[in-house]
């Protein structure tokens, strides 16, 4: 396992527990968490037994945003050197976007500008009913320019036009209604709805998650008749799989498939 300083990643079973150790600013993000966090993906997407992961947030906030030690250091940047940074941040929404094994967010606390971009890159994200969200950077005067692209397919662009605009705050209950957030649970309840989701996830097989991700991303915003050709060839392709075959064996025999019974070895 590779030595990181402002994340924790621990291995239980198959899955990745990947949580952001900075609880004393809240998690904020800076460039060494930008640096940790995509070589961590990296390897993930590398990693043949990993089956799962969960993005967390350590103490009481899942993440505030950028580090206030950053921001400042960043306003004497100049244009290159701004450009410097926020393409090491786009490479990491984009590796943590891209991973080809499911995301889970487990959000408590506030998930506030780049916070809920890391929300919006999550396959599915579940948070406590007290979460607050925010897509504040217009009050500094900035846009959320580089998670935008996660953030708008996730909740379309006329909550985008609100949210983006007025930097307001707003509730979990009003990101699971826009669907930034998939499951709402009690404070106390959030390790078993995580765990929850991470059950059902464990009975679908590994290649068929990856792909479905891979086959979301193609046919977004385009109508069947421009993907049919890709739709028809990924089902005939999945189909003759060892994977797929042995889905299909063990429904017809009334078992569960190897990959639940198996361990990830």
């Amino acid at each position: 396992m590779a030595s990181y300083e402002l994340i924790d990643v621990r291995r239980e079973d198959c899955v990745d527990y990947v949580t952001l150790n900075r609880p004393e600013i809240r998690n904020a993000i800076n460039d060494a968490v930008i640096e940790e966090l995509t070589r961590w993906a990296d390897s993930a997407t590398k990693d043949p037994q990993l089956r799962m992961a969960v993005l967390s947030g350590a103490g009481k906030t899942f993440c505030a945003g950028a580090d206030l030690g950053w921001m400042s250091r960043t306003v004497d940047y100049d244009h290159e050197e701004n450009i410097h940074d926020a393409w090491a941040l786009a490479r990491l929404f984009a590796r943590l976007d891209a991973l080809p094994v499911p995301l889970v967010g487990r959000v408590h606390g506030g998930a506030l500008g780049g916070g809920v971009g890391l929300v919006a890159v999550c396959d599915i994200a579940v948070a406590t009913e007290d979460t607050v969200f925010g897509f504040t950077e217009v009050k500094l005067g900035i846009v959320p320019a580089v998670i935008s692209p996660y953030a708008v397919a996730k909740m379309g662009p006329s909550a985008a036009r609100h949210l983006f605009l007025t930097g307001e705050r707003f509730s979990a209950r009003h990101a699971y209604q826009l669907g930034l957030v998939h499951v709402i649970t009690t404070p106390d309840s959030l390790d078993a709805g995580v765990t929850r989701v991470l059950h059902e996830l464990r009975t679908a097989g590994p290649r068929a998650m990856a792909t479905a991700k891979t086959l979301i991303a193609s046919v977004v915003d385009r109508p069947p008749s421009a993907v049919t050709e890709l739709t028809v060839d990924t089902i005939a392709e999945l189909r003759v799989t060892p994977e797929a075959q042995e889905g299909m064996r063990a429904f017809l025999d009334k078992r569960p498939p190897r990959w639940v019974t198996d361990d990830c070895s």
